[in-house]
């Protein structure tokens, strides 16, 4: 059994656990905002947020979950077969960092770089799946 880490596997790891890390500030702050009880006891989800930024947060990390579900499948179908390259390596490394900023500028409502930095997580999900097509 092969017990090493790849580059891709790497950075699906580090991908997972900064999307598993993006919803702690905007429930943080719903619990200073509202107050720890009338956040926690929320079964609907239905309590919104006075802030516009925590509300995009939100979204951003809907956004990345929706996204790891195109990514992971595609990093690991990498592994099984051992299509490992540079390329691979490369794409899997600047989808992190554009899902990153992704979150980020779509927080902070920066126009234009939301979508500019979607695309380029999409275009590294794209890489991936020309990749496997050996195209």
């Amino acid at each position: 059994m092969n017990t090493t880490l790849s580059t891709e596997l790497f950075w699906l790891v580090m991908t997972i656990l900064m999307t598993s890390l993006f919803w702690i500030p905007y429930i943080v702050y719903r619990m200073l905002e509202q107050g720890i009880p009338n956040a926690l006891w929320d079964p609907y989800g239905r309590i919104d947020t006075n802030m516009d930024w925590a509300r995009r947060m939100m979204q951003a990390h809907n956004n990345a979950v929706e996204n790891l579900v195109v990514f992971a499948p595609l990093v690991i179908l990498i592994q099984i077969t051992g299509l490992h390259s540079s390329i691979t390596e490369n794409a899997c490394m600047l989808y992190f960092f554009a899902r990153l900023l992704h979150f980020l500028v779509f927080t902070f409502a920066v126009p234009i770089l939301r979508v500019v930095t979607f695309l380029v997580g999409f275009g590294a999900q794209i890489t991936l799946i020309f990749a496997l097509l050996k195209v």
